[in-house]
């Protein structure tokens, strides 16, 4: 590959409520993913924990410094740039937790952090409710753009943010070439609007997409929709999981990058006078 050129990797994994196994089973993808040569490694959200509520809030003490710490541990071991995509950090109030993303560099240096702003509350035709405010704080802070030596510039996203489109342009304003959308994506709407999401995102800010996601059954009432994907500028889908726990890995070329940009230059064609 060109020195512009380099390989990423979206891990897709089935996490229960079991943190020790989660672990495991996160570390298991991002050795495969590292020995392919991945240099960027993205875990999805709820990598360390999905489960009830009260469990959750119980365990996030002591859960937010054993995730963290396992992405510092992490990006050491295997040498690479690595998104640990959404894990609970206490608010503080004993009813509430952040959803925290972590991008770590290297050498263990975290580089950045974002609580995702945007809570799923929704009603879904199959009968299905979520309501994450009831046990979740919404960020306050405008997500990252980190300049990672070596790769590209970095936008960090969580989840329902991806229907949020004027997030990516602030992303993207702010220099990012790359997005990260890490997800648990409910199998319902995943089917009908999670590719379709990603593509527009890739198209519209023409950047590359790395989103990884959660899969299948938790053991509880929820079904994930899987399809980690990498998504280049143009909106092709470079790779894709499918179903399985794996990744979806695939390079990402900023010459590529700068010749959409160039060809299809519609972020210089924006009518910011107007609106």
């Amino acid at each position: 590959m060109a020195v512009s050129d380099f390989l990423a990797a979206a891990v897709q994994l089935t996490s229960t409520s079991d943190p020790e196994t989660n672990f495991s089973a996160a570390e298991e993808q991002i050795d495969l993913a590292a020995r392919r040569g991945a240099e960027l490694i993205g875990l999805p959200e709820n990598f360390a924990f999905i489960g009830e509520p009260e469990q959750r809030l119980a365990i996030a003490p002591a859960l937010a410094d054993q995730a963290s710490q396992f992405l510092i541990t992490m990006a050491r071991r295997y040498q690479v740039v690595i998104l640990g995509g959404g894990f609970p950090v206490p608010v503080g109030d004993g009813a509430h937790t952040w959803q925290r993303a972590q991008l770590v560099g290297r050498d263990g240096q975290i580089l950045a952090s974002y609580d995702k702003i945007h809570l799923f509350d929704v009603d879904l035709p199959d009968g299905s409710s979520y309501r994450e405010s009831s046990s979740f704080t919404p960020g306050y802070t405008l997500p990252p753009v980190v300049d990672v030596p070596g790769l590209c510039r970095v936008g960090v996203s969580i989840c329902y943010d991806v229907r949020f489109p004027e997030l990516y342009r602030h992303l993207v304003g702010a220099g990012a070439e790359l997005l990260m959308i890490p997800a648990a994506f409910t199998a319902f709407t995943g089917k009908d609007h999670w590719q379709v999401l990603l593509q527009a995102r890739a198209i519209e800010n023409t950047a590359y997409v790395l989103a990884p996601a959660q899969t299948g059954s938790d053991g509880a009432r929820r079904f994930s929709h899987g399809h980690s994907m990498v998504i280049d500028p143009w909106g092709t889908v470079l790779a894709d999981a499918g179903v399985s726990q794996g990744a979806a890995v695939a390079p990402v070329d900023l010459d590529h990058l700068a010749r959409i940009r160039s060809q299809m230059p519609c972020l210089q064609h924006r009518r910011t006078t107007v609106f």
